[in-house]
């Protein structure tokens, strides 16, 4: 880590009794080095964002999509197959098939 992004070092005393600040300035974007008498042992950094996800919530919003906050669970009516191989072989033989 470079010395240009560390914005504040804090010992571990102080981080526990005023944690709830710290984290306020690592949610602003600062990164923390916590240290234990003067060593530095840690770091505190926000975490890198995921990817962008605003078309999925672009779906449900125009309605085309529905999703209540869990996890999904599948779909109620199963897709029939209609050959005697497994769906995971027909899986495997388009990924073969459509290799760059």
């Amino acid at each position: 880590m470079e010395d240009s992004t560390v914005t504040e070092r804090v010992g571990i005393r102080d981080l526990k009794a005023h944690l709830s600040r710290h984290l306020k300035h690592v949610q602003a974007g600062a990164q923390i080095v916590v240290t234990d008498r003067g060593r530095s042992i840690a770091t505190i950094a926000p975490i890198e964002r995921g990817p962008d996800l605003a078309w999925t919530r672009r779906l449900v919003t125009e309605g085309r999509a529905r999703w209540e906050g869990g996890k999904p669970t599948g779909c109620s009516r199963p897709v029939e197959v209609a050959s005697d191989r497994p769906v995971s072989a027909a899986v495997l033989e388009d990924r073969r098939r459509h290799r760059p």
